[in-house]
């Protein structure tokens, strides 16, 4: 398929934007923003052979493009299914990186990009996002800076920052300026990761009205949709979005999942399921880590519903066994049943959560919710958005109420009423708190 322009912008576009391409090739600077594009739309244009086919051309057309080498390694990485310690080709892309640098005469800002990218391969996550956020403070209409500390921010759960990076640079940006329209998709995340429905909801609006495939804006109102309990309004609006929407969308998997949590919500577990075998399922073989979590997710909590998905689990098994090793990020871990380290992070939450799993899929609920119980402000550490990490508020219920501890009963009853405070019309939480009213705890 394809999007939105093929006019890619060449040299001269790019310097009279005053970002300036260190590369004497039209045809490497029209590759890098065809790269660029797809990245920050998070989809894959046929007439340029999807963003493998972009980076390919790019860097055939100038192997000593630097910027094209930072953003290559740049999307090998925000993948977060490779890292340097696991993958010897990335390790070995990103040490050609600074030497190709070391010996150019680059900008300065291309210099920071290099020193970012180096940053995140080698576990820094949070120092490359303020080495971007350097980039944009005297460039603030580099969307490779905005994007790559926009992904990361979400990677490491700084949710205030997700929504103020957009901020800080939105009213430097021009309407007509190419990839304009994802601001408002990207910001009306951040603005609904902290709790500004209403904001968020506008944003997300506008960026559909700019772009009506545009798949961040279509998350975001999915989102928001979620967060504000109305069940019915989401599926009709995911239901027709979807199916009038470019279907190899990177996100198209992501927001399928979000389509099957209306309907886990209203109960409605069979077309959950449906969605799941039909897309979620297919979709994991693309080998996008995004797609396996949301895979794992949806399962896990229709298994907590008490559905028997334990034929599809075999599958999804065999999809993640190629990552047991990886330990990029926390986030991903949890998701798999394994342990790991991966920093402080992964020390301080991603295993305990790990082993809460661990507990419970044995049967000793109790023990996962000593675990879980004193860690649950600090899941947000190991990022993802608020719909993601659910999960974990969901699964600590299901522990307390599956646990042989009285006291457990109790806590899962006073969960459910401060989740019913954040959500009025949340069916899903009058049936938990059904089962938690049979417990008779006395």
């Amino acid at each position: 398929m394809s999007y939105l322009h093929s006019n890619w912008r060449d040299l001269d576009a790019w310097r009279s934007e005053g970002l300036s391409l260190t590369t004497t090739s039209n045809e490497a600077a029209k590759m890098f923003d065809a790269t660029l594009t797809q990245y920050t739309g998070w989809y894959d244009d046929s007439s340029v052979d999807g963003i493998e086919g972009s980076v390919s051309k790019m860097l055939a057309t100038d192997p000593n493009f630097v910027m094209g080498h930072v953003i290559s390694c740049g999307l090998y990485l925000i993948s977060s299914g490779k890292g340097i310690h696991t993958d010897e080709e990335l390790k070995n892309s990103i040490l050609s990186l600074e030497g190709l640098a070391a010996k150019s005469n680059i900008t300065n800002r291309e210099r920071l990009h290099v020193k970012a990218v180096k940053e995140w391969a080698e576990g820094n996550t949070a120092q490359a996002c303020l080495t971007w956020e350097d980039v944009l403070v005297e460039n603030p209409t580099d969307m490779l800076a905005l994007k790559m500390a926009h992904d990361s921010y979400f990677y490491l759960g700084y949710q205030p920052q997700i929504r103020d990076s957009i901020a800080r640079v939105m009213p430097k940006w021009k309407e007509n300026m190419p990839l304009y329209g994802y601001l408002h998709g990207m910001y009306a995340f951040g603005l609904l990761e902290t709790g500004f429905y209403k904001q968020a909801e506008r944003h997300a609006l506008k960026g559909l009205e700019l772009n009506p495939r545009d798949c961040w804006s279509t998350h975001a109102e999915a989102h928001v949709i979620e967060m504000e309990g109305r069940q019915n309004e989401g599926i009709r609006f995911l239901s027709t979005t979807l199916n009038d929407w470019t279907m190899g969308a990177m996100l198209a998997c992501h927001n399928y999942w979000h389509w099957a949590l209306y309907h886990i919500e209203k109960g409605e577990h069979q077309a959950a399921v449906d969605i799941y075998d039909e897309e979620v399922g297919k979709r994991c073989h693309s080998g996008a880590m995004l797609d396996l979590v949301d895979a794992s997710s949806l399962l896990y909590r229709l298994q907590m519903e008490g559905v028997n998905v334990n034929d599809r689990w075999r599958e999804l098994f065999h999809l993640w066994e190629s990552h047991t090793d990886d330990h990029i990020l926390a986030f991903n871990d949890v998701h798999m049943d394994g342990s790991g380290t991966n920093c402080e992070v992964s020390r301080g939450v991603g295993l305990a959560l790990c082993e809460a799993f661990e507990q419970a899929d044995k049967g000793n609920f109790d023990k996962a919710v000593d675990i879980l119980k004193p860690l649950r402000y600090d899941v947000v550490t190991i990022g993802g958005s608020n719909a993601q990490r659910d999960i974990f508020s969901l699964f600590l219920i299901y522990a307390a109420l599956h646990s042989s501890r009285k006291e457990h009963h109790y806590l899962a009853r006073s969960l459910l009423t401060e989740r019913k405070a954040m959500k009025e019309n949340a069916p899903m939480t009058d049936r938990l708190m059904g089962q938690a009213l049979a417990l008779h705890v006395e």
